[in-house]
């Protein structure tokens, strides 16, 4: 057996392990995608159950403790927009100008929008090229 042989069998080995590890991510990655679909489609379900309810469509009785639940929140998410609204004025009456940054990108700066300050940065526009490359890798006939 020549050396060759050895290193072109062992690289026919690493590509055929590199394209099963590829086809697996993809896999992983559609059904990531289902679940992402399934969650908004029972999201979707869930609003139309309480809307219908709430024009007495839908008997709330099965319902009860979750729909509850849900004006619970609902009261509570009131209550936090009156605290900015009220927060808001303050500043405006003090003189003091709004921040800079979105407070939601300082409490999740990992879920941020807004560039670093200086950054000179845009947020990007698309996946990018290493998700286009991918989708043609993952569409090939190989």
């Amino acid at each position: 057996m020549s050396v060759v042989d050895s290193l072109a069998r062992q690289a026919s080995r690493f590509a055929n392990d590199v394209q099963v590890s590829l086809k697996r991510a993809r896999v992983e990655g559609e059904r990531r995608l289902l679940q992402r679909q399934h969650r908004a489609a029972l999201e979707e379900l869930g609003m139309r159950a309480y809307e219908l309810v709430r024009a007495g469509d839908l008997p709330e009785g099965p319902l009860a403790s979750e729909i509850a639940s849900v004006e619970r929140k609902l009261i509570e998410l009131d209550t936090k927009e009156r605290e900015i609204a009220e927060m808001q004025a303050e500043d405006a009456a003090q003189g003091t100008p709004p921040p800079q940054t979105d407070a939601v990108d300082t409490a999740f700066p990992m879920m941020g929008t807004t560039p670093p300050e200086g950054s000179g940065t845009q947020p990007p526009t698309s996946a990018g090229p290493g998700w286009e490359a991918a989708d043609r890798f993952f569409r090939s006939d190989r």
